[in-house]
């Protein structure tokens, strides 16, 4: 069995489709399935359903799938670590961040930078937390920014980050003067911009107004934070955020002339943001580094000194 093989059985896998999974490997399609088909008869079991085209794999392909992603991640963490010993830390960090946290990450990334100046970096920002959390544990992410794992995360290492609390983002216009806090029935009050249902943030902010007997129905929903923003610097609508995004804007910690930020109260919610890396095998150099960094931050020290300025505005 080579590695070759498997990472040509998972291509196949995750594109569904011997063509694309071929091209994705730059090799020529026939060259794709004889390598399956010898691991096929390696094995002594069929992997893969096949009519004219790709069909699903067979109930021994799906565990074998899982088998190899697990292999190649370990394969690839083994040759960093040989890099890592030679020449320090190289190679690309895969970091995936929900969207409320798409701008915090460079605080968590500042140091590792810094520490470790040949590595890069890649981030993706707009995907959902459950969907984060599955690229992480079929290692296709080294490490992600996100609330915590909902179901058991037996299988991914947790390092509590910040916490959030939320505020609510309107035009100058539409709140009264000097008000500096708001209880979330009078938010529901206001043409609201929000996130998708699937973020697990619109899901915290439309838990606290269902404790309200509330429901809101939200004239705009984006999976874009900067989005929310724009709809909120056009005068259109109001919208809510974690107070960690504020310290990237013109608004954080004095009123803008345009827009107003006030802290939303009863209850004035917390949500943990926590570092996740799969706890899987020895993991990745690049992931272990992130980790190490993540641990001597004071992120909430740093933000709840904009959220005090913020109150403080009344």
């Amino acid at each position: 069995m080579l590695f070759r093989q498997l990472e040509y059985f998972v291509a196949v896998a995750q594109e569904r489709h011997f063509a694309r999974a071929a091209e994705k490997c730059y090799v020529s399609q026939p060259a794709l399935s004889s390598a399956i088909a010898k691991l096929e008869r390696e094995l002594n079991v069929t992997l893969i359903n096949r009519g004219h085209s790709f069909e699903g794999l067979t109930p021994e392909g799906e565990r074998l799938v899982v088998w190899a992603k697990r292999i190649l991640a370990e394969h690839d963490a083994f040759k960093a670590e040989v890099r890592a010993v030679q020449s320090g830390i190289t190679g690309t960090l895969r970091l995936g961040t929900v969207p409320t946290a798409s701008t915090t990450a460079s605080l968590v990334l500042s140091a590792f930078c810094s520490a470790h100046p040949l590595a890069k970096v890649q981030i993706a920002s707009r995907l959902a937390a459950t969907e984060l959390y599955r690229r992480l544990r079929d290692f296709e992410l080294d490490a992600v920014i996100a609330h915590p794992a909902p179901t058991d995360s037996s299988d991914v290492e947790l390092i509590p980050l910040y916490e959030e609390h939320y505020v609510l983002l309107s035009p100058a216009d539409m709140l009264a003067p000097g008000v500096g806090e708001l209880r979330w029935p009078d938010a529901a009050q206001l043409p609201l911009a929000l996130l998708t249902p699937d973020m697990r943030d619109r899901q915290v902010i439309d838990a606290a107004f269902a404790d309200h007997g509330l429901t809101v129905t939200p004239q705009v929903e984006t999976d874009s934070v900067a989005s929310l923003f724009a709809q909120v610097v056009t005068g259109n609508s109001a919208c809510i955020v974690p107070h960690t995004w504020l310290w990237t804007t013109s608004i954080s910690g004095s009123t803008s002339a345009d827009v107003r930020a006030v802290q939303l109260v009863d209850p004035s919610l917390k949500v943990q943001i926590v570092l996740g890396t799969n706890a899987a095998g020895p993991g990745s150099p690049v992931a272990r580094a992130l980790s190490a960094c993540a641990q001597q931050l004071t992120l909430d020290e740093f933000f709840d000194a904009q959220l005090r300025s913020l109150t403080r505005q009344r």
